[in-house]
């Protein structure tokens, strides 16, 4: 018996209209034409075995063109192939991705009263997939259903890979789910196509579940399945799930293959670990496995963003040598990496190299370019190159608009982003500006102050139906940063009413505005809206509301929404722990600070430098010394660079206690690392040394400090501190070292 699913679905019928104006619908007639059989020409036989043969063994697109020819015309003489003839066309067309024509087919089939057979079904369902509609095609297994045909798993998976590649992989488990009930079981390609969904939805939870689910199906998963989940863990930043899906790979004796490696080594430079990504080249090396033009591509763009030139080289030569010829795609990368890390001279070196070696650069290639000279300021090289992009024939994109906009706003030229945004909006021959656009431009005229122009913009843009809620963000964070709360709240209220939206970054931003207001309550309600009937809280979102609760004393409040981040809502983070943390010491309760600590560690979040720097000013104010020393020694050893307000908490704490030797080394290991003093540090030091006890020379105990400026002070450093080495004897004989009575 038919699922739910299906049963609803039955409603596609064979007479239904597509909703596609892409669409080329051959509707001769709405009823069946009365042919009498005397006038039947007598060369129907040779058309249909025409068709048929053009079909069977296809050379090219040309013979499917003369197919479809020639059933048109035996139509338009009001003669329908016969059925077989019709299904054979219609799945040969199918086949071949000509789902326009296979559809025409389909429709004057069924006009005519043809049953489709099984396979002309099953063509009916890719073409339903391939033209963006599941939902459809799901109909379309009603049918199957109907006719009383059996479904085929590889129907299913058309329709599963339907539902994920347009973003609906919850709608997909379910209709898996409703196949599994009908005795249709899945198999690895369901599952993978399930999986990669969830993933593409940044649904890795999900995902995960899903391959649970595999394997409780005795489905193992082979290496597409962990290359698909490990790419999706890389894209999140989480190297340790990936590391771990790697061993657990190993572990069912699944040996990456080159495709591994190269997802591996891909995602380990994206996430800035070039060492680990070579580690992984090397390792494919001495395995045997011979990396690929996409491996070379993806190592050699990371190390042109860790500037490694040398070694860059090196591979190029080694793939070059192996006969591996680099590509658009590897030159693209390697422009962006070395604009990525500054050297935009060399990228442009590069781009010239290949046009030299005859590589034609598409529009990414010019889109890379020209965003690293806007980034590095260069305005002018960059329309050098947009000028050479439009003599060579290509079509500036969207990208490239929007790319040279951000420059020109980044840069502060205004006047000419708004004659660059005005010729888009007035120029038929360029693209339609879209959302990132206005959000760009938004972005660049508030940053400059033009918070009414910026609002005139949107304004524009909405009643056009051409904004989406990003620009709004923007405004609304502005205008909260300038404390006009009035007119962000209108912002909010106008994009509700025009029917958008709000996202997580829309809620985030309109919550740390109203914090930076004082405004608490109202972001307290916002945030409960966002819980209630919006997208889940971030742990920015979070952090936010307990910082600022921390800074009016309401700690209790602020445990309370910590305690519901800890029961699952949302994971905290190390920003969570710290602000908890700090709030808890300067409420004096210690025991529950190191309780923090530990239960952060527990779940495998390491102290980061604020987390020390602010346990060390914390401890040094209250005066435990021995806690912050060894806390300062720890945050070394950890590959922390301790900052100057690290080494000012210090100095002071050990003022306050007395402790003139632990300032002098301290001193001398500030100026051993070449710590730069400001004027905050520099008063510290002067307060500690004229607090020593007599019988310290002074000028013998303080060290050379690097002969930079000082931060925030135009005397440079020799000449301030022989200032201080002059007026600390002074200062020592001339205050009494007791009251006299």
């Amino acid at each position: 018996m038919a699922s739910t699913m299906i049963r609803k679905n039955l409603i596609l019928n064979p007479h239904f209209h597509f909703p596609s104006q892409n669409l080329i619908y051959i509707n001769r007639f709405t009823t069946r034409p009365h042919l009498n059989p005397d006038s039947i020409s007598a060369d129907q036989d040779l058309v249909e075995t025409q068709i048929t043969s053009l079909c069977r063994k296809p050379n090219s697109l040309i013979d499917l063109r003369k197919a479809f020819s020639l059933f048109e015309k035996s139509v338009d003489g009001g003669l329908v192939p016969s059925g077989p003839t019709n299904d054979v066309l219609f799945q040969t067309l199918a086949k071949n991705k000509e789902y326009k024509m296979a559809f025409s087919v389909y429709k004057i089939m069924t006009n005519a009263g043809a049953s489709p057979r099984y396979l002309s079904l099953s063509a009916l369902v890719e073409c339903l997939v391939h033209f963006g509609v599941p939902q459809m095609a799901v109909g379309a297994i009603g049918l199957i259903v109907k006719q009383g045909f059996s479904i085929k798993v590889y129907v299913v998976n058309m329709v599963l890979n339907g539902f994920c590649c347009n973003g609906f992989a919850v709608k997909a488990e379910v209709f898996l789910g409703e196949m599994e009930r009908n005795y249709v079981y899945p198999d690895r390609v369901s599952f993978n196509t399930l999986i990669k969904g969830f993933c593409r939805e940044r649904k890795l939870n999900d995902a995960m579940n899903v391959k649970e689910r595999m394997e409780r199906a005795n489905i193992v998963p082979d290496l597409i399945t962990y290359n698909i989940l490990m790419r999706a863990y890389l894209v999140e930043g989480q190297v340790d799930a990936t590391t771990r899906l790697l061993e657990e790979m190993r572990m069912k004796m699944l040996e990456p293959d080159v495709f591994a490696y190269s997802t591996l080594i891909n995602g380990f430079c994206n996430v800035g670990d070039v060492d680990r990504a070579k580690e992984f080249f090397d390792e494919m090396l001495g395995k045997g496995i011979s990396p690929n033009t996409v491996t070379y591509s993806c190592l050699m763009r990371g190390l042109c963003q860790k500037g490694n030139l040398k070694e860059v080289k090196r591979l190029f030569n080694e793939m070059v040598k192996k006969g591996i010829r680099p590509d658009v795609v590897t030159f693209t990368g390697m422009i962006g990496g070395l604009c990525q890390c500054g050297k935009t001279e060399k990228a442009v070196e590069l781009f010239n190299f290949m046009l030299e070696k005859g590589e034609d650069p598409n529009n990414t290639t010019y889109n890379v370019l020209i965003c690293g000279l806007c980034k590095a300021r260069l305005l002018d090289d960059a329309f050098k190159i947009l000028e050479m992009m439009v003599e060579k024939g290509k079509k500036l994109d969207l990208v490239t608009y929007n790319t040279v906009l951000s420059g020109l706003c980044d840069l502060g030229k205004l006047d000419v982003a708004m004659k660059l945004f005005d010729s888009m909006l007035s120029n038929k021959k360029c693209v339609e500006p879209d959302s990132r656009t206005i959000c760009t431009l938004v972005q660049g005229l508030c940053r400059e102050g033009h918070l009414e122009k910026a609002d005139k913009i949107s304004r524009m843009m909405a009643k056009q139906k051409k904004i989406d809620v990003a620009p709004y963000t923007v405004l609304i964070g502005a205008y909260l940063k300038v404390r006009n709360v009035k007119k962000a709240m209108r912002l909010w209220k106008e994009f509700l009413q025009l029917g958008l939206i709000p996202d997580s970054k829309a809620y985030s931003a309109f919550i740390n505005g109203l914090c930076s207001c004082n405004l608490i309550n109202i972001a307290k309600g916002i945030f409960i809206k966002m819980r209630t009937c919006g997208p889940s809280p971030t742990s920015f979102d979070y952090n936010t509301l307990m910082a600022t609760l921390c800074g009016e004393s309401s700690l209790e409040q602020a445990r309370a929404l910590f305690g519901d981040m800890v029961n699952g809502s949302c994971q905290p983070d190390v920003v969570s722990y710290n602000i908890m943390i700090d709030s808890t010491i300067r409420a004096g309760d210690i025991q529950s600070a190191n309780e923090l600590l530990v239960d952060m560690q527990h779940k495998g979040l390491r102290p980061d430098s604020s987390t020390f720097s602010m346990l060390i000013n914390r401890f040094s104010k209250l005066g435990m010394m021995v806690e912050a020393k060894s806390l300062f020694e720890r945050m070394k050893v950890s590959g922390f660079t301790p900052d100057i307000f690290v080494y000012d908490s210090l100095l002071k704490g050990f003022r306050a206690v007395g402790e003139t030797e632990e300032i002098i080394d301290l001193l001398h290991v500030m100026a051993d690392t070449g710590v730069v003093l400001d004027d905050e540090l520099t008063s510290t030091i002067i307060t500690c040394v004229c607090d020593m006890p007599e019988g310290h020379d002074v000028a013998k105990l303080l060290p050379s400090f690097t002969q930079e400026k000082f931060k925030g002070s135009s005397i440079p450093c020799d000449e301030l501190l022989t200032r201080l080495q002059n007026i600390v004897p002074m200062l020592q004989t001339s205050v009494p070292q007791s009251i006299p009575l």
